[in-house]
């Protein structure tokens, strides 16, 4: 029905993937779907480096824990239908979605419509675009007229992040970002004023930094990082502001004083996609690709054929990926 399947396999934790051909589609579920588009995303290789907290995955398996592709059989959905998945590769047994065609259960398939936004972009904005919004929207609870503050703003969630907020109702955002690109790509996003992280800063380097730019006390800080730029965001929170955590990327922890929320009856929350339902992610992408195919919301990112997944996991893995890495996928 198919034809031959080819799929990027991971046989050794820390290792990239490799294509190999295989007979049939990989993973299970009462859905086939014909994959065009694969985010290469941070969780992937935590996963797949076998240290993650989720345990070391089963050995051989198919990574992605996400897709964009086109309904082959489905139990309610068209063939050709345009969709959206997640998977739990590398976090439970299993494959995931870097293969030319999958078994996915049809219940987690989500319909992306008519819209004209590219597979690659879908791709792009995915999970980490879900947890930017969701943690704003609804972790933090943002209110229209706040003050927000977004940390390791040239990513994907950072992206999203200042755009998201803009569209939340956010009435000045501030952006902090490490490399130059980073800063270009969070003015592009809309941030009103955006601040350089650098290396060797301390905490108070960060706070006098964005305090510079800021108007007034922050109500909202958006932090991927934890580390030094996370524990200057709980510095930096005005009466009742929040700081909502998704991510470690500069360092395992952050710095919390604690007459610093006592006095401010400030907060530190967590945030977590695995704690949302399917429908609910469901929801939240079809609202951020609705910002996108109006234009009010767009990721960079790069797109590279199946065939280079391994030199792109390589430089994923070593820091040299400035945007998000989309694999191509073509049956």
């Amino acid at each position: 029905m198919t034809g031959p399947v080819r799929a990027a396999v991971l046989r050794a934790h820390g290792d990239a993937p490799a294509v190999e051909e295989r007979a049939d589609p990989v993973g299970t579920g009462d859905a086939v779907v014909r994959v065009t588009a694969v985010p290469l995303t941070p969780l992937d290789l935590l996963c797949a480096g076998g240290t993650s907290y989720f345990g070391p995955p089963a050995l051989p398996y198919v990574p992605g824990v996400q897709g964009v592709g086109e309904v082959v059989a489905h139990p309610t959905l068209k063939p050709g239908s345009r969709v959206w998945f997640p998977t739990d590769a590398g976090m439970q047994p299993g494959d995931g979605a870097l293969a030319t065609t999958v078994h996915r259960p049809a219940a987690d398939l989500v319909d992306l419509g008519d819209h004209d936004v590219p597979a690659e972009h879908v791709a792009a904005i995915g999970l980490s675009g879900v947890a930017a919004w969701l943690a704003l929207a609804a972790r933090a609870e943002l209110q229209e007229g706040e003050q927000v503050l977004v940390l390791g703003a040239g990513g994907v969630v950072g992206q999203v992040g200042v755009q998201a907020a803009r569209l939340l109702g956010a009435r000045r955002v501030l952006a902090a970002a490490r490399s130059a690109g980073a800063r270009a790509r969070a003015r592009q996003a809309g941030a009103d004023a955006v601040v350089a992280l650098e290396d060797g800063d301390s905490v108070a380097d960060v706070v006098a930094r964005v305090r510079e730019v800021a108007d007034g006390p922050v109500d909202v800080v958006l932090d991927p990082l934890a580390g030094v730029p996370g524990s200057a965001g709980v510095r930096l929170l005005g009466e009742h502001g929040r700081l909502v955590n998704l991510g470690s990327s500069a360092a395992p922890g952050l710095e919390v004083v604690s007459a610093d929320l006592r006095s401010r009856t400030a907060a530190v929350l967590g945030y977590t996609n695995n704690a949302v339902s399917v429908g609910q992610k469901a929801e939240t992408l079809r609202t951020l690709l609705g910002h996108a195919a109006a234009g009010r919301l767009h990721v960079d990112h790069e797109v590279v054929p199946l065939d280079d997944v391994a030199a792109a996991w390589g430089r994923q893995a070593a820091g040299q990926a400035p945007v998000r890495i989309v694999v191509e996928l073509r049956g």
